[in-house]
């Protein structure tokens, strides 16, 4: 019986249009994941696309040139075919205008005239032949990407590739090692099994980027020495540590530094709990010039500098929704703290959600008390 690499290896084998989806637009691991696994399929003379729902690429991740090319949303899935006989009308012309969001196509015959019993309508078949979806616990996580195609996910075998306990193995192939500490790790070893000669320089800086910005340089405490192992690995195959240590933590943009100065200058503490957070508003994006993709960095670098802190929440504005992100130390379950306020995106180190109709000064008051009663 073949094992998941190998079943990964024999699908693959057949397909040309390949489509890679992940959830978290800010997720690091996933961005350099992805950016990985697509380089790997394209030596193999795949066709990708990445699509991230709403997706703007973080400032630090912009030297990853791959990454460039993520998408926020498809260009398009399907043709629509109109079949006109013309067999006994032949043709003149051809022409279409486009008027009020309406298209009208114009067919003149030669001779006689054309009615609705010589026209037919049909759809192709999807862009794609097969999806990966990596790092990401469900596929309603996919937000637009999936609850807008969700035929396209019906149709398509689907490979999910996540280290998370909490993922829904919702694929075909469900390749998921608990064991690792980032979905790089588990994207490592599937390419390092199936064609290994095809890691290059650039695919194993992608993925040593992931394992970094999920374990934070090597400082969270879920380390594993096998992780170390991997590490050393693709350093050994090339990928710049360096590189990516200055581009992810000892780069920051003058936005990054004036967003910083809000969080700080908005922080509240309970030292009893060891809980910390802030709340940044609209207002607060405008003027530093930034947006929430910012606050990954933020997040690493209040945790790195304040040791003493257990719990790290932010609360801020986005689409007239608030967005939540929990931080926690392995003592606490970031997924379990944050379910009771609806659908949570993450892993227990780290944990997000979104809620609506309210306002952040309500989300506020209900998400920190909640966590305040769980956790004392």
């Amino acid at each position: 019986m073949l094992n998941e690499n190998e079943q990964i290896k024999q699908l693959i084998e057949n397909k040309k249009n390949i489509l890679i989806v992940f959830g978290e637009p800010t997720n690091g691991d996933a961005i350099g994941s992805a950016v990985a696994l697509a380089l790997f399929l394209e030596k193999m003379g795949k066709r990708i696309d990445i699509i991230s729902d709403d997706f703007n690429l973080p400032n630090n991740f912009k030297f990853l040139n791959k990454a460039k090319e993520i998408k926020s949303g498809f260009d398009f899935l399907q043709k629509f075919v109109i079949s006109v006989d013309i067999n006994k009308t032949g043709l003149q012309e051809l022409s279409y205008d486009v008027k009020d969001n309406k298209l009208r196509i114009f067919i003149t015959p030669k001779q006689s005239f054309l009615n609705r019993e010589n026209i037919r309508t049909a759809q192709s078949d999807f862009k794609y032949d097969l999806i990966f979806v990596v790092d990401t616990p469900d596929l309603e996580s996919l937000g637009n990407i999936y609850d807008n195609n969700t035929e396209l996910f019906y149709q398509k075998p689907i490979i999910n590739i996540d280290h998370k306990s909490s993922n829904e193995n919702f694929g075909q192939i469900n390749l998921i090692d608990i064991t690792h500490t980032s979905t790089a790790e588990s994207i490592y070893h599937l390419i390092k099994e199936i064609g290994p000669e095809q890691i290059n320089q650039e695919i194993a800086t992608s993925l040593l980027t992931g394992i970094i910005s999920k374990t934070r340089s090597f400082k969270s405490q879920n380390i594993k020495p096998q992780t170390l192992n991997t590490a050393s690995e693709l350093i050994n195959l090339g990928a710049e540590r360096e590189r990516i240590v200055q581009n992810l933590y000892r780069t920051k943009t003058i936005a990054t530094l004036k967003l910083w100065g809000s969080v700080l200058s908005h922080l509240q503490n309970d030292n009893n709990l060891n809980l910390a957070w802030s709340v940044i508003t609209r207002d607060d994006f405008i003027r530093s010039n930034s947006t929430p993709e910012d606050l990954s960095n933020i997040i690493e670098e209040l945790l790195s500098n304040s040791p003493q802190i257990k719990l790290l929440v932010l609360l801020y504005e986005k689409n007239e929704q608030i967005h939540v992100i929990l931080d926690t130390n392995k003592e606490y379950n970031a997924l379990e703290l944050l379910r009771p306020f609806g659908q949570v995106n993450g892993d227990k180190q780290q944990a997000r959600t979104i809620l609506e109709n309210t306002n952040l000064k309500q989300a506020e008051e209900k998400i920190i008390e909640t966590i305040k009663k769980t956790v004392s």
